[in-house]
């Protein structure tokens, strides 16, 4: 059985405080790989970067001044159209998790962003947690901060047998 895991589709990383014009153009794709996934019955699972009102007096804050992810805010949400209906969604405090519980998979296959930060992030802490698990990372579902930060956490990806489609 795969598992999709959609990183951190929010619309403040999208069209919001820290949106870029490649997150803008991955959606499309991100949403036709949901659907590969939500036709199939496949689980899809998906993450939130959450702050909170004291975000610019967290460490990540204080290297980061962007205000962004707020909990309850429009861009803390996933952006229209990517959310499937009664989808896991794991509200993360920083760049990865360490929520992940797994059942019954054989792939996890990962999209999102930002590949250079949390995309990487997730996908190394999987592969740590699940050595024995194919994990892939599909580079045309996900945008660094970028362009050549993405190409460097892709080649990151690689050296640490995740497969890159």
């Amino acid at each position: 059985m795969k598992i999709l895991i959609v990183i951190d589709m929010q619309n403040d990383f999208i069209d919001g405080s820290l949106g870029t014009k490649e997150a803008r153009a991955i959606v499309g794709n991100v949403m036709k790989k949901i659907d590969e996934y939500k036709t199939a019955s496949s689980q899809i699972i998906y993450t939130r970067d959450t702050h909170y009102n004291d975000y610019l007096d967290t460490p990540e804050g204080k290297k980061l001044p962007v205000i962004h992810c707020i909990k309850d805010t429009h861009g803390w949400e996933i952006a229209d159209g990517l959310y499937v209906d009664g989808s896991k969604i794991i509200d993360k405090p920083s760049f990865g998790s360490l929520d992940w519980q797994l059942n019954s998979f054989d792939e996890i296959e990962i999209v999102g962003l930002c590949t250079d930060i949390c995309v990487v992030s997730n996908a190394l802490i999987l592969k740590a947690m699940y050595p024995e698990a194919e994990i892939t990372v599909d580079s045309n579902c996900c945008a660094g901060v970028t362009p050549e930060t993405h190409n460097m956490a892709i080649e990151t990806m690689k050296m640490c047998q995740i497969n890159i489609i």
